[in-house]
C-alpha cells in the first residue's frame, strides 16, 4: 500500500488572530502524528497578505526562512506535488470556504465539509433556520443590522452571526445593557443575532463522525457553568494569550470541562438530535454541535462547529479518545471516508 501524501492547509488570509489559531492547532496535530507508516506530511502556510509558504515545519524559524510566493506560483507548485489529500486547518471564513473551493477546482480531495456547508454554518442564524426546519429546538432569535432595535425581552444572548470562540458575545440581563452589548458584537460582524436566553441546566457539545457511511455519536463534552456566577461560556474559557504574546489553549482539564458518562440519559438524547443536525445541514466526514440543556432536560441547538484539526486538544479528538478511538484511527477513518473507493482503504 503506497504512503499517502497529506497536505496540511494552515494559516489565514484574513487576519493574524486566525493565522495564529490555525498554526496552534496544526502544530499540535503534527507533533502528535508520530506514526508516519501510512502518510507523508507537507505544509502549506498562508498569511494575511495572501502569500503562500511551504515550510518544512511550523516553527517560526522555518516559516521565516521559507520564501513567500503568490497564489499563481502556489498552484503550480501544488499540482506538481502529487498530493493525495488535504487536511484543512484554517478557521477563518475564507479559509473554510475559498481555500477549500480551490482544492475542489484542483480536483484534490480534502477531509471535512464542503465550502457551501461551511459558509452556511459560519452564519449562526442560517444554521439555526435549517436545523429548526428539521425539527430541532432552537432559541427564538432575530438578526439585527446597525441601527436596528432588539425586540426580545432580556435576559438575552447577543453575538455576532459569524464569529467563533465566543468573540463579541454577551449576556444581556437588562434592556439598558443592549447598547453596549450590540456595540461590542458589531465589532466582529455586520450582523448580530439576539436570541432568548435558555435557562441553564447543562451545556454540552456533541461530535459526530462518519464511519463506513454510518453516523457515529461520540461521548459528550460538558462544561462547568453556574446559573448565578457563570451562566455562559466566554472567550477566555476557550483560548488564552501566553506570556510571549502567542495564542494558547485555555486549560483543558476535568474541572472546567469533562466527558459525560456514556450511561447518562442525556447522551443518547443529544446524539440523536446531533445526527438530525448533521443530516439537515448535509455534513460529511464529521460534525460538532453545541447544545444548551434546559432545566427540564431538553436540548436546544446553539451552533455548529464543522471543523476538526486532528490535534489531541481538538474537541472531536478528545471525544474520540474517550470512546477508545486513537488519534491515528480517527484520521484514518476520515481519510477512508474522503477517498472512498478511489484508494485502497487504510488500516489502523
Amino acid at each position: 500500500m503506497p504512503i499517502l501524501r497529506i497536505l496540511h492547509l494552515v494559516g489565514s488570509a484574513y487576519n493574524d488572530f486566525y493565522c495564529d489559531l490555525s498554526r496552534l492547532y496544526a502544530q499540535d496535530c503534527l507533533a502528535a502524528m508520530t506514526d508516519r507508516s501510512h502518510y507523508d506530511f507537507q505544509i502549506a502556510y498562508i498569511t494575511p497578505d495572501h502569500q503562500w509558504r511551504f515550510p518544512p515545519s511550523l516553527s517560526p524559524e522555518d516559516i521565516a526562512d521559507t520564501k513567500p510566493i503568490p497564489l499563481s506560483d502556489a498552484i503550480q507548485f501544488l499540482t506538481a506535488q502529487n498530493i493525495d489529500i488535504v487536511l484543512p486547518q484554517m478557521f477563518c471564513i475564507p479559509g473554510m470556504t475559498h481555500y477549500r473551493a480551490l482544492f475542489d477546482l484542483l480536483k484534490i480531495p480534502y477531509v471535512g465539509n464542503t465550502p457551501d456547508i461551511m459558509a452556511i454554518t459560519a452564519h449562526k442564524a442560517r444554521t439555526k433556520a435549517i436545523v429548526e426546519a428539521a425539527g430541532v429546538k432552537v432559541p427564538r432569535g432575530e438578526v439585527l443590522c446597525q441601527g436596528d432595535i432588539p425586540t426580545i425581552t432580556p435576559p438575552a444572548i447577543v453575538k455576532p452571526v459569524s464569529s467563533d470562540n465566543s468573540l463579541g458575545m454577551a449576556l444581556v440581563k437588562e434592556a439598558t445593557d443592549y447598547d453596549a452589548a450590540l456595540k461590542k458584537a458589531f465589532e466582529y460582524s455586520d450582523e448580530v443575532i439576539v436570541e432568548e436566553f435558555i435557562e441553564l441546566g447543562r451545556e454540552v457539545r456533541c461530535g459526530i463522525i462518519v464511519k463506513d457511511g454510518e453516523l457515529v455519536g461520540l461521548p459528550l463534552e460538558e462544561y462547568l457553568l453556574d446559573p448565578h456566577e457563570k451562566p455562559i461560556r466566554n472567550h477566555a474559557d476557550k483560548l488564552k494569550q501566553t506570556d510571549d504574546g502567542n495564542l494558547g489553549f485555555a486549560a483543558k482539564d476535568n474541572k472546567k470541562s469533562w466527558i459525560v458518562d456514556p450511561n447518562d440519559p442525556i447522551t443518547q438524547k443529544v446524539q440523536q438530535v446531533a445526527k438530525k443536525c448533521h443530516q439537515a445541514l448535509g455534513c460529511r466526514h464529521y460534525s460538532l454541535f453545541d447544545f444548551r440543556i434546559d432545566p427540564e432536560g431538553e436540548p436546544w441547538f446553539l451552533e455548529a462547529g464543522l471543523y476538526c484539526s486532528f490535534a489531541p486538544k481538538s474537541v472531536i479528538s478528545s471525544m474520540a479518545k474517550a470512546a477508545g478511538i486513537s488519534l491515528n484511527e480517527l484520521l484514518i477513518t476520515a481519510i477512508n471516508e474522503t477517498l472512498g473507493s478511489n484508494k485502497t482503504a487504510l488500516q489502523n
